[in-house]
């Protein structure tokens, strides 16, 4: 073969060669559309938190501009909110938020240790019309607050228990929270039941097994039980509304909701302000428990 030949010859192009050369060519659609994805949900993302930046806003703002002063960057900073919504009410505003601290781990405790008992019984016991009862359990999670909260005031109303905690907390004790235990019942199905034979032949009973098997490995659903509730009751305003009149045990919600009556005019500015202030605990919880949450919400259920 003459050296001309050689030379006019196409080259040989590797497969891998070409491969990478079609990976360059899409790099910038590639890059292009994930710009253009991160551009969109950080809009969306913007569009959402909003509403909770302009309440941040607004608690710097007197109480003449908050409504004609639509933008995010105060004209006139101030801090009067804050010392005035923190002393408005009959109590600092501290004695609120110790209620609801109250409410909030006494019904933490509640649902831990009764819902966690009530998924066991049906993770792992064999009784009568189990299947009933728990379809009984997951009906009852479409039934709304609306619908109980009558027979339930009336049932508080005679035993006395109204304008006390007990309506918030006491029921938690009693596994009311279907959703809680159908995530708990799903955990417990995903742990081999050769652990728990394994404990029957070292001479465990229920107690143990439950004790010292389980509740370590449903770390991530105890967790995720504990979040939510605290988040749920926080927020709470209609049955803490309904039960508690006195207003030396407001909570947070309803004592946010004396700043738009207590003095005959609505206080914008000092509610934004405790508005803010509540909201504190919650972002530290959810900051905190946020690892534990996606683990117990991504292995639930999960053989």
């Amino acid at each position: 073969m003459s050296p001309a030949s050689v030379t006019d010859s196409p080259a040989i192009v590797s497969p891998s060669a070409s491969r990478s050369r079609r990976r360059r060519a899409r790099l910038p659609w590639v890059r292009l559309r994930m710009l253009t994805k991160h551009a969109v949900l950080i809009a969306v993302g913007l569009l959402m938190i909003y509403p909770l930046l302009w309440m941040l806003a607004s608690s710097f703002k007197p109480d003449a501009l908050i409504f004609s002063e639509p933008g995010l960057i105060p004209t006139d900073f101030t801090t009067d909110n804050y010392t005035q919504g923190w002393n408005a009410l009959s109590h600092p505003f501290s004695h609120y938020l110790i209620n609801s601290f109250l409410v909030v781990a006494g019904s933490i405790v509640g649902n831990l240790v009764s819902c966690s008992l009530a998924a066991y019984a049906f993770a792992r016991l064999n009784f009568r019309l189990r299947r009933l009862w728990f379809a009984m359990m997951l009906i009852s999670i479409m039934l709304p607050i609306h619908v109980i909260i009558v027979p339930q005031y009336v049932l508080f109303s005679q035993i006395g228990w109204l304008n006390t905690f007990l309506p918030l907390i006491v029921p938690k004790l009693l596994a009311t929270d279907s959703f809680f235990i159908f995530l708990m019942v799903q955990f417990f199905r995903g742990v081999p039941r050769e652990l728990d034979e394994a404990a029957r032949i070292d001479g465990a009973g229920h107690a143990r097994i439950f004790a010292g098997i389980m509740l370590p490995l449903a770390a991530p659903a105890l967790a995720t039980t504990a979040i939510f509730t605290f988040i749920w009751t926080w927020n709470d305003f209609f049955s803490q509304l309904i039960f508690l009149t006195d207003p030396d045990l407001y909570t947070v919600p309803v004592a946010l909701r004396a700043f738009l009556d207590s003095t005959g005019e609505s206080s914008w500015g000092a509610m934004f302000a405790m508005s803010i202030v509540s909201l504190i605990p919650l972002f530290v919880m959810f900051l905190l428990g946020q690892r534990f949450l996606v683990r117990g919400i991504a292995t639930t259920g999960l053989k």
